[in-house]
């Protein structure tokens, strides 16, 4: 089998979807509300849970939840290759690590560093980790549109996920200057570029994990849920919404081959 027929096969594996069932514009998550907030704002049904990766088709885009972490998000995004995606625009969580994240702030990733590990089976080290450009600016206008407000700034993808109290891992975040940590954007980006998928990422403060009080917990990851979470979902949406009416192209030419 070569590349093309692996992924389409791997992509109704996984999902248990049929390749022409989705949509060339993708939404991906790492949570099943998030498929569920999906599937309430346009009056569908909720799909059931059969599939590893949790997936809702409704208004022309695609939903999938693929899981967590680095090896996940390539796996996604190497399988979503073999339906050549117009658009695939990444709705995760983040924690703070700038004093200016605060909860429930929005964060419009520029570049995420590569310390996961996994991208570096797509491409040396030396090469940066870059959301589609287009796609981007479609979002901050999304967001523009909505009076509200957000960040732009790094990212710092690893693939550790209990630091909190590494504080020689914590001072090089703050030595890097990076506005939020995740596990998911470099991968995303990097494996994205090698697969040629245009892929976006649009980021939730979930916690401020460099103080103690502020890590992640059950009750507060709840409470960013219910205040945060649906608007978080609705400006994805959106976003991708201006993208299919406008048919616009969100392919970033200068970072394209």
């Amino acid at each position: 089998m070569n590349k093309l027929e692996i992924t389409s096969n791997w992509l109704e594996r996984y999902t248990k979807q049929k390749k022409e069932a989705f949509s060339p514009y993708i939404l991906i998550t790492n949570f099943n509300d998030y498929v569920d907030l999906f599937c309430d704002y346009f009056g569908v049904e909720r799909p059931g849970y059969e599939a590893n990766m949790r997936v809702a088709n409704a208004g022309g885009m695609t939903m999938i939840n693929f899981g967590m972490g680095s090896p996940n998000a390539a796996l996604i995004i190497d399988l979503l290759s073999s339906i050549n995606p117009k658009a695939c625009l990444f709705l995760g969580k983040c924690g703070g690590v700038s004093r200016k994240a605060q909860l429930g702030d929005l964060i419009l990733p520029i570049a995420a560093i590569r310390g996961e590990g996994t991208s570096n089976d797509y491409f040396p080290p030396e090469v940066p980790a870059l959301p589609a450009f287009m796609l981007e600016r479609a979002i901050s206008s999304v967001l523009r549109d909505n009076a509200l407000d957000y960040w732009t700034g790094t990212v710092y993808t690893t693939n550790r996920r209990v630091w909190e109290h590494d504080d020689k891992f914590k001072q090089l975040l703050i030595d890097m200057r990076v506005m939020a940590v995740e596990m998911e954007c470099a991968t995303l980006f990097t494996c994205g570029f090698y697969n040629h998928v245009p892929i976006g990422a649009l980021l939730l403060v979930s916690d401020n994990p460099m103080t103690p009080e502020g890590v992640k917990t059950i009750k507060s990851d709840n409470i960013v849920t219910k205040n945060y979470a649906e608007q978080h979902v609705r400006m994805g949406i959106e976003s991708l919404k201006t993208i299919i009416e406008g048919n616009k192209t969100v392919r970033h030419l200068k970072y394209d081959w």
